[in-house]
């Protein structure tokens, strides 16, 4: 457990109040220029390294972990004869056949029971939801039966599940279909929630939600399916898996943290290259990966470098991830602030169908460059 979120009596037991010495006010460099904004690539690409797309990603982590454990299985709409409403588990079927690839009736509170019993029972199934709106059908099942039935039981009874498919607005699908629901899963104790950006970080954290002795909330997003992402010589490995709780810096900074998660890490990291063109300043994007348990070691390590935080997510502003992170960091970084901590969130509105109001709806490059070049008081 991060030392952070220890009770304030071990944590005064533990650790003694450091001063700590504040460095100026953040340094302005000569703008440099900004190519390649859109598909993540590295500086030199290393040998084996190969182009996926999440979709790809997500698909090769279901396949490994099929192949390794004959008590995983798949269930859900559409996800065996289709090949997935989003072509994740394409080619699932032929492969492992269907006891081991199973399409469901539309019917989410039936076959979500059935997933959670047959977890209680020892088998490891992946249940996928065609959209997570749909799983407030089955939100009994999640958070009554698969969340909290090890604690009930003593300790005895684990729950090895995890729940799968896309979160948060899509385009054009309106209000129902546009919930973002990482706060709210993550506001449930016995539940794990892990939110991916990359095609690296949907293997890996795939593979560890499924391997996980505890029911796991998977929110991927529908627009990054597609996205192609370079993919490390390790991650194509069978044996890859990153851990659950530890969030990645995708941008090294010392003037701004922009805390963030799913497709938002993209929208910042194109913000911050803005910034940087702009105005010279070097803004650092921490990836969360994981949005229960959270990884307040990594959001305070990277204040104590910039003295600056503002938090980026596709949710509502009220009592969401962002207003989360802003109290922990106030709560266990206050004394390394130079400015209030500010949020980027979705608007309080339901979705709105209208192209131009959805755009309107939800953060973009330009809003998130524009909030942070105001808290660095650059404008």
């Amino acid at each position: 457990m991060s030392r952070y979120l220890r009770p304030a009596v071990r944590l005064a037991a533990t650790a003694s109040r450091v001063q700590v010495a504040r460095p100026a006010a953040p340094s302005f460099f000569k703008p440099a220029s900004v190519t390649g904004l859109q598909k993540r690539s590295y500086a030199d690409a290393p040998s084996g390294t190969k182009d996926y797309t999440v979709r790809d990603a997500l698909n090769e982590a279901l396949a490994e972990e099929l192949e390794a454990n004959d008590k995983v299985f798949v269930m859900g709409e559409e996800v065996a004869q289709y090949n997935g409403a989003y072509k994740v588990t394409k080619g699932l079927l032929d492969r492992f056949g269907d006891r081991r690839v199973i399409d469901t009736p539309i019917t989410e509170m039936g076959f979500t029971g059935l997933a959670v019993g047959a977890a209680l029972s020892g088998l490891h199934p992946v249940c996928e939801f065609m959209t997570f709106n749909f799983a407030m059908q089955s939100i009994d099942h999640i958070v009554n039966s698969a969340a909290k039935t090890l604690y009930m039981s003593g300790g005895i009874q684990p729950c090895n599940i995890t729940f799968r498919g896309p979160n948060g607005f899509a385009a054009g699908v309106g209000a129902q279909h546009s919930q973002d629901y990482s706060a709210w899963y993550g506001s449930v104790p016995g539940l794990k929630v892990l939110s991916p950006w990359s095609a690296e970080d949907a293997k890996g954290l795939l593979k560890a939600a499924i391997r996980d002795p505890n029911p796991v909330v998977f929110l991927e997003n529908e627009l990054m399916y597609g996205q192609v992402f370079p993919m490390s010589e390790a991650a194509q490995k069978d044996d890859f898996v990153l851990p659950i709780g530890k969030a990645k810096v995708e941008r090294a900074g010392n003037d701004l943290t922009i805390v963030t998660m799913s497709r938002c890490v993209g929208q910042s990291i194109v913000a911050a290259e803005a910034l940087k063109k702009k105005y010279g300043v070097e803004v650092e994007v921490l990836n969360l990966r994981s949005i229960k348990p959270l990884d307040l070691d990594a959001i305070i390590k990277s204040i104590k470098k910039t003295h600056r935080l503002m938090t980026v997510e596709s949710g509502f502003p009220t009592y969401g991830v962002g207003a989360e992170i802003v109290a922990l960091a106030v709560e266990y970084g206050f004394d390394y602030l130079d400015a209030p901590p500010q949020r980027v969130t979705g608007a309080d509105v339901p979705t709105p169908y209208a192209e131009e109001l959805e755009k309107m709806a939800f953060p973009h490059e330009a809003l998130i460059e524009n909030h942070a070049a105001k808290l660095l008081k650059l404008i």
